[in-house]
């Protein structure tokens, strides 16, 4: 019996000097990110959460400071569950944020003070695919309510990757080879753009967590130990809240940072609750809605992102609701539309039918909404909207964010073939096939297309 125990004890010391070495590399790592940085002066932690290695181009911060190299960092799971996130120094310069507002942004968010964000939403960040690979553009999308958001902010990163890089090439293989710094850039400028259109073009607000705590509760507001610690920041130019976000790029990509909440903090207050209550109508009073144990964003969090203006209806213009209510639609065309197919839309709700505005928008990108599944479908041909030739016959990509979607479907719509259209008088049928949902969201658009599949195995 002697030699089991002894075995035992060797095996038990070796594991203790696991331990031990890997907690003297866990000091050692942090011994440096403190010389690198002078104590106290850590505007970020530089820590890379996602494993991922800080290439040499940006290994400065915001104040010139340089950042340490990643170093793939131990396995989170060894120290504790969810990822400490980036947190920047109470001395950074925004705005603490004080209980009234804390109080009108959970007002404008659900209504009342009492809710809080659920599981879901909190967890939601962004972050990309791999680089250089089929869904090198595309961001991961989580389950509940904030995959809306994320799969809105993609659609402003396929027009900027697709349509404002200076000097690249507009096809879908330059999408495929983006690079990691590409992709940051990309979702900066993405970030940027939206919150600069929510405020009129005139200033930005970005919101990020500091290590001070600014609101305590009281009996009408609880916190969350998160929303009390925002401070603000506003930015007088665009190109200055790009290079803000870009700076601070960690805060909204990194795991357990709520990187998704802060972008819709950021988008309300650069909107301001004042321009706020004028877009929304008697129909939206607030910007989300309570579903299956979480939440889900009204239709005017989605316009916000892709019009700049909270609108709670997809029309076009203002119409009188069943009451004579004057309900608020949409005013202008957007960069990035929009396309709505539910198996229960009825043709006659003339209040639920997409308006030209979002459905023409500038650019051939929209977010799609498919029996409440967001998505997003694009052409890489700029001309698309603007020549009816073009129109004809084209492809169109569609990401649906969820497995088992490996890369995105390229589609073949082809507007002029409908001479099986009389003898199947609009019940979606042809040859017997039913038509999937992609194809029934499609056509709200194009009206007679057929769709081919390419080889896809029709699905969604």
């Amino acid at each position: 019996g002697t030699m089991q125990v002894s075995d035992q004890e060797q095996s038990s010391r070796e594991l203790d000097l696991e331990e031990i070495t890997r907690k003297i590399s866990f000091l050692d790592k942090w011994r440096e990110i403190f010389s690198y940085r002078g104590l106290g002066t850590n505007n970020a932690t530089p820590q890379n959460h996602d494993g991922n290695h800080v290439s040499a181009d940006e290994t400065e911060n915001a104040t010139g400071i340089p950042q340490p190299r990643g170093q793939g960092h131990l396995p989170s799971s060894s120290l504790c569950s969810i990822p400490k996130p980036s947190i920047i120094s109470s001395k950074s310069g925004g705005s603490p944020i004080s209980l009234a507002m804390a109080t009108k942004l959970r007002q404008s968010l659900f209504g009342n003070t009492i809710r809080v964000f659920s599981y879901d939403w909190k967890k939601a960040y962004f972050r990309f695919h791999d680089p250089f690979s089929d869904l090198a553009f595309t961001l991961e999308v989580g389950k509940g309510g904030a995959r809306s958001i994320q799969m809105a902010v993609q659609g402003f990163i396929i027009k900027d990757l697709l349509f404002t890089r200076k000097g690249k090439d507009c096809n879908f293989h330059s999408l495929c080879a983006v690079s990691k710094q590409e992709q940051e850039q990309a979702l900066a400028v993405a970030l940027a753009g939206i919150l600069w259109a929510a405020g009129a073009a005139e200033k930005a607000t970005v919101c990020l967590v500091t290590e001070h705590t600014y609101v305590t509760s009281t009996p009408d507001y609880s916190g969350d130990d998160f929303t009390e610690r925002l401070q603000l920041f506003e930015l007088l130019e665009k190109e200055a809240t790009e290079k803000f976000i870009y700076d601070h790029l960690q805060c909204f990509k990194e795991e357990g940072g709520h990187g998704v909440i802060l972008f819709l903090y950021s988008l309300i207050f650069s909107r301001t609750f004042e321009r706020l209550q004028k877009d929304l109508d008697a129909s939206s009073t607030h910007l989300l809605q309570p579903h299956a144990g979480g939440f889900l964003c009204r239709q005017a969090v989605l316009n916000m992102i892709l019009t700049g203006r909270a609108s709670p209806n997809v029309f076009n213009g203002c119409q009188k609701g069943k009451s004579q209510e004057i309900l608020h639609g949409v005013l202008t065309r957007s960069d990035v539309g929009y396309l709505w197919w539910g198996k229960d839309t009825s043709e006659d709700d003339r209040l639920s039918q997409v308006g030209s505005r979002l459905k023409t928008p500038k650019l051939p990108i929209w977010l799609c909404n498919i029996n409440g599944n967001p998505s997003v479908l694009f052409s890489t041909n700029r001309q698309l909207l603007s020549d009816w030739k073009v129109e004809r016959r084209f492809d169109l990509y569609f990401y649906g964010g969820q497995p088992p979607q490996k890369k995105p479907v390229q589609l073949t719509v082809d507007t002029h073939s409908h001479h099986w259209e009389r003898n199947h008088p609009g019940d979606g049928r042809v040859a017997g096939r039913r038509f999937s949902p992609v194809e029934m969201l499609i056509r709200t658009k194009w009206r007679e297309a057929t769709i081919n599949w390419n080889g896809t195995i029709p699905f969604f």
